[in-house]
């Protein structure tokens, strides 16, 4: 994992121009308000150029100032307490509609999802859960609902699949200490990353299994323990994480799995069916 940015500008800051000092304490100090401004309003709040924002950004090792604002974006939403993404959103959004903000970012982030995806990883993560022998999926906190729909719906598809749960790392570890080789984990984080979610995919990677990370970017913890990397934008409205885009890449994954299942999954909802209908599971029109 890259050093984090805050270290990195806290290393250089002795040597820095007065002006690049500014900016530096700035961000340093205001994060959270420097993290979703333009390089011309940042230059604005400290009193220096549109320019010489973009010079600090390339002192820094960035190709421009959206590469730092970007790196800058994901570095704080991994930081940010509860209560200061309630802030966060009350920076961005302020007395707008909040209605259309959400939507409109939601969009958005499915937009550079689509945009960024790499197809191979997605394509081998597809190979990669078709040819295990167990699938072991893991998502913690506000990750758990992705980590259930996908559960739900490989489920029909394989006999094998386990949805981890994780009251504790003693009861995680427990529920995957057999994995190997022919296994693998598809592990699920999203700021702010959780401590077991990343200790599952360190231990899984040990043990030889495969590791299909869904995940927002390389910043992620379990970025480094992964074979296949699928990443969605999950850009916050609030202290809510936005799973839009992670929602998306899901329903993709199984779509290709299906198709490559076609023949088991339609034996297996055909006699589904008959139970459901057997036992009323759901309202019919029937009369």
């Amino acid at each position: 994992m890259q050093k984090d940015l805050f270290e990195k500008i806290s290393e250089r800051l002795p040597e820095m121009s007065k002006s690049h000092k500014l900016i530096a304490a700035y961000v340093l100090q205001h994060s959270e308000v420097a993290a979703y401004l333009t390089a011309t309003k940042l230059g604005a709040n400290i009193g220096v150029s549109e320019s010489t924002v973009v010079r600090f950004a390339i002192e820094l090792g960035f190709s421009g100032y959206p590469e730092f604002h970007e790196v800058l974006k994901q570095s704080l939403r991994s930081k940010l307490t509860a209560v200061q993404r309630i802030g966060v959103a009350d920076n961005i959004i302020g007395n707008g509609n909040i209605l259309d903000a959400v939507l409109t970012s939601d969009m958005n982030n499915i937009k550079m999802t689509l945009a960024n995806i790499d197809e191979e990883s997605f394509n081998s993560a597809v190979d990669t859960i078709c040819g295990a022998k167990s699938i072991f999926i893991i998502g913690i906190r506000s990750s758990s609902m992705l980590a259930d729909f996908l559960n739900h719906y490989l489920s029909y598809m394989f006999g094998n699949v386990k949805l981890l749960f994780s009251n504790s790392t003693n009861e995680l570890f427990e529920q995957i200490f057999r994995i190997d080789k022919s296994d693998v984990l598809v592990a699920i984080s999203f700021p702010r990353y959780s401590s077991r979610t990343k200790l599952a995919a360190e231990f899984a990677k040990k043990k030889g299994a495969k590791v299909v990370a869904i995940t927002d970017s390389d910043n992620s913890p379990i970025s480094a323990y992964a074979d296949s990397k699928l990443y969605a934008r999950s850009d916050m409205a609030s202290f809510v994480d936005s799973l839009v885009a992670p929602l998306s890449i899901i329903n993709a994954l199984i779509m290709a799995i299906s198709r490559k299942k076609k023949d088991t999954i339609t034996a297996t909802l055909n006699d589904l069916e008959k139970i459901w209908d057997e036992y009323d599971v759901y309202e019919n029109s029937r009369t």
